[in-house]
């Protein structure tokens, strides 16, 4: 069936419904198992409910449904791919089709790095209107079917939830049944879909006339109530803010002002001036919508995309609050889900672009230090996968080493540790500089997870052992690098820690002796990973009640 096969290739692809009928009919069936998600929203800390303002990402890139329905990847050449998951909290797809389920791969890669993600119901125009009409004006019973459906949706497909957007105007037997509906919706969504979220755009009004508002307002604020947080239109100047924190009262987390990274309109920031907007919406406490980052590489191009997304987020991070990872194992190479080659330890296996975000591996916090640090996707060279982290710098002369963090961790330590770190150096003789991990903790005492509107500063360093050879459970994991494959170097660490929790995990750069110069380095990482010895001795579980469908041999 052309919804669930690409007509040319055959290959599986992600979908959307159009209109109530679709909406209404549509039934899970085998043929749409390969939309369903299959990672699990990971954990992490701090989690969606804690009181500080969160940061939502509304992805609207032409029309949608671009090489990203390809649920197995495509041949795609310099994609758009988004990887600052540790900046943000909640992905919406966006589109214009009523019903936007988000492509399979985007839902993988959130979840697999702790986002949870939204698709879009969308009512607009006069086609809007007579939707709006069948479906509201109709009563419970009509309502009830719609959001039932929706709830049902996500559950089926692992998503998390819906931003509902009505952009027309409602007759008053419509609007008066929309705040039951948006009830309705929520609920069932809570119900079906754990952490599951219902968010309301700024559009109609109560008195169902179209008109957005740029803040939340007495004429809009029954919709707000009826749902778990608001999307505000981007239209706004400092006093909309102020009216939005008077009327919140204590959800003023849930309000989430949004800014067009398009700056279209009379707005106060977009493209590389986002920040004066984000600046403002901090000021007063609020929640940031931010509506199509992908102006990067729509309007800059996809030459250079990855050099101007990393500027793009560099120049917000002072305003997004980061999220650490709270389970271990921790395992990463870096990979963005996308290459101009293939690599498996370290060799380069296949060459040409390809694109699959589904396999887009946990992305690390990219710091950036103007002229002293940057860390960077490297698709010349990987141990696995398309990329792997390319982390330049220098190391000033007053200074041994530099320590460049790639992960906040918030969880309680483990008594024991293992650590393994795959790494390149470029240009240096490997006797000038040492490449290591160094893990910092905090006192359990002063480190409580529910607590994070600040974080204490780490109180210990810690410098795990290395080890010559890896212990008995590692060595499996490890044997392809034994090797030494293709000038990529293994490390192999053990740390016993008393207590306390893990704060972050740093890269460690130093030199070997004193020097009255500073030293410059460019390291490629190609894997890091976390262990807890206690699961690396336990035996791995069995793949058990194995099947295969839809098979086509060639």
């Amino acid at each position: 069936p052309a919804r669930y096969f690409d007509t040319e290739t055959t290959e599986p692809i992600s979908f959307f419904l159009s209109g109530l009928e679709e909406l209404l009919s549509w039934q899970p069936n085998s043929d749409d198992e390969f939309n369903v998600s299959a990672v699990p929203l990971a954990k992490r800390q701090p989690p969606l409910h804690s009181k500080r303002p969160r940061t939502l990402v509304c992805h609207d890139m032409r029309g949608g449904y671009l090489e990203d329905r390809f649920i197995q990847g495509s041949a795609t050449r310099n994609p758009y791919v988004f990887y600052h998951w540790r900046y943000i909290d909640i992905f919406v797809y966006f589109s214009h089709h009523t019903v936007t389920i988000p492509p399979v791969c985007w839902t993988n890669a959130a979840h697999r790095n702790g986002v949870p993600v939204l698709g879009t119901f969308i009512t607009e125009w006069t086609d809007g209107e007579k939707l709006c009409e069948a479906f509201l004006a109709g009563g419970e019973e009509a309502y009830g079917a719609v959001s039932q459906q929706l709830a049902r949706i996500a559950q089926h497909y692992c998503f998390d939830g819906w931003l509902v957007n009505i952009e027309n105007t409602l007759s008053a037997a419509a609007v008066g049944n929309l705040p039951p509906f948006l009830r309705r919706l929520t609920a069932e969504v809570h119900g079906a879909v754990p952490g599951g979220l219902v968010i309301w755009y700024d559009s109609v009004l109560q008195n169902g006339v179209l008109r957005w508002q740029n803040e939340l307002s007495e004429e809009n604020r029954v919709f707000f109530e009826a749902c778990d947080g608001l999307f505000t239109n981007y239209n706004w100047k400092e006093e909309h803010l102020e009216r939005t924190c008077r009327l919140a009262g204590p959800r003023l987390i849930d309000v989430y002002v949004g800014v067009d990274v398009f700056a279209r309109g009379d707005v106060i920031g977009g493209g590389f001036d986002t920040d004066k907007s984000l600046r403002l919406i901090r000021q007063h406490g609020l929640s940031a919508a931010i509506f199509a980052p992908g102006w990067v590489y729509e309007h800059l191009g996809a030459e250079n995309f990855l050099h101007n997304e990393n500027k793009f987020w560099g120049l917000l991070a002072e305003y997004l609050p980061t999220h650490g990872i709270c389970t271990l194992p921790l395992a990463t190479s870096f990979s963005l889900g996308m290459g101009t080659s293939r690599f498996l330890d370290g060799k380069e296996e296949e060459v040409g672009p390809w694109y699959d975000l589904s396999v887009q591996e946990i992305q690390p916090l990219y710091p950036e230090h103007e002229g002293r640090l940057s860390t960077s996707c490297c698709l010349q060279d990987a141990w696995c996968g398309g990329s792997s982290l390319r982390v330049q710098g220098i190391i000033p002369p007053d200074k041994e080493h530099v320590a460049i963090r790639l992960f906040s961790l918030q969880m309680p330590a483990p008594p024991k540790l293992f650590l393994t770190l795959l790494y390149k150096l470029e240009g240096l003789h490997p006797n000038e500089l040492k490449v290591a991990l160094e893990l910092t903790t905090c006192d359990s005492g002063t480190c409580h997870e529910g607590n994070i509107t600040s974080l204490p500063e780490p109180n210990s360093r810690h410098h795990p052992r290395f080890l010559p050879a890896p212990p008995p459970g590692l060595g499996k994991l490890l044997t392809a690098c034994n090797r030494g494959s293709h000038g990529w170097t293994r490390r192999c660490y053990e740390l016993e820690l008393q207590d306390g929790s893990l704060r972050d995990l740093s890269l460690l750069m130093s030199r070997h002796q004193p020097s009255t110069k500073e030293t410059s380095f460019t390291c490629l990482l190609g894997e890091v990973r976390v262990l807890d010895a206690a699961s690396v001795a336990a035996a791995p579980p069995q793949v058990q009640s194995l099947s295969a469908s839809q098979l086509w041999w060639q």
